[in-house]
């Protein structure tokens, strides 16, 4: 490998704003913040979604309640020009 084209590859803390969650692993991402991670100082890098915080991940999925957009839809606009109500009458 060459010489001085690489970046450093060190030892960073994410940081999961959501839910205070925070771990070490290497990378290469640049920061201005640092922190005192368990007595030694690391890069930071603040993120909003981790495994810790994903539905995915954690089974508190959200559910989308999109028959309501509809109805909220039709309320705002009713049946004039609806391709919907032409076929449903």
């Amino acid at each position: 490998m060459k010489a001085d084209i690489h970046p450093d590859y060190r030892e960073v803390v994410f940081h999961d704003l959501s839910c205070d969650f925070k771990f070490v692993t290497r990378s290469t991402i640049q920061t201005r913040e640092t922190i005192n991670h368990e007595g030694k100082d690391y890069p930071l890098v603040k993120i909003e979604v981790s495994a810790e915080s994903h539905p995915f991940y954690t089974g508190k999925h959200k559910i989308v309640d999109t028959a309501g957009r509809v109805e909220k839809f039709r309320q705002k606009f009713g049946a004039v020009g609806s391709k919907t109500s032409v076929a449903n009458g």
